[in-house]
């Protein structure tokens, strides 16, 4: 379910019109979240780190109105709830693309999401998902404790869903981090929103 925004009554009308023309909308930014509390939760009460801040991420996300804001044409839509589109690595080294509907209770979002992984994992090849435009693409690159991440895009596909990626958690004196990359489409939000999102993800993973 969608509303679609009145672009000419829309506070953004003059960011819309002149990001959308852009050959490259989006942007992105790097950022450190303290995942301590949330590495400690998951290893306590046995639960999947990655399930944990994917969830967090997804909730975060569906809290900022302007994630949840899709392009369509010469529509902006916005969408009642977002779901997770992540990559799923498989022991094999390769990955697979799956779709995650967005559940608010963690437990019951944590249950489907094992079944869905199960699936991509004992699968070959990419398996896109028909997942539609109301996604968020999450990829997890655990290997890396990076600073900055670029994405493969095809410019002449219409595309303005957030791209956010997680690095590898790693400990200094007792503290947990990991680096989140954060990409999005500028004629849909700015820094300002970006910053909304990391502070409720933050809150989130620390609670």
């Amino acid at each position: 379910m969608f509303e679609i925004i009145e672009i000419e009554k829309w506070s953004r009308k003059d960011h819309f019109l002149f990001f959308s023309q852009f050959e490259e909308p989006f942007f992105g930014v790097t950022v450190r979240v303290d995942m301590t509390n949330a590495y400690r939760k998951a290893k306590e009460n046995g639960d999947s780190l990655f399930l944990l801040y994917l969830h967090a991420a997804l909730t975060a996300a569906n809290e900022v109105e302007n994630f949840r804001m899709r392009i369509n044409g010469a529509e902006v839509r916005l969408y009642d709830r977002v779901h997770a589109s992540p990559t799923i690595n498989r022991p094999d080294g390769t990955f697979g693309f799956s779709y995650l509907n967005y559940e608010e209770d963690f437990y019951e979002f944590a249950e489907k999401a094992k079944v869905e992984i199960e699936k991509v994992k004992m699968g070959t090849g990419l398996q896109p998902a028909i997942s539609g435009e109301n996604v968020i693409h999450f990829s997890a690159i655990t290997w890396l404790d990076f600073s900055s991440v670029s994405h493969a895009r095809s410019f002449s596909f219409p595309d303005s869903c957030p791209k956010i990626s997680f690095g590898k958690i790693t400990e200094t004196n007792g503290i947990w981090t990991m680096p989140v990359s954060i990409h999005v489409h500028h004629a849909l939000l700015d820094g300002y929103h970006v910053g909304l999102f990391v502070e409720r993800f933050q809150h989130l993973v620390n609670t």
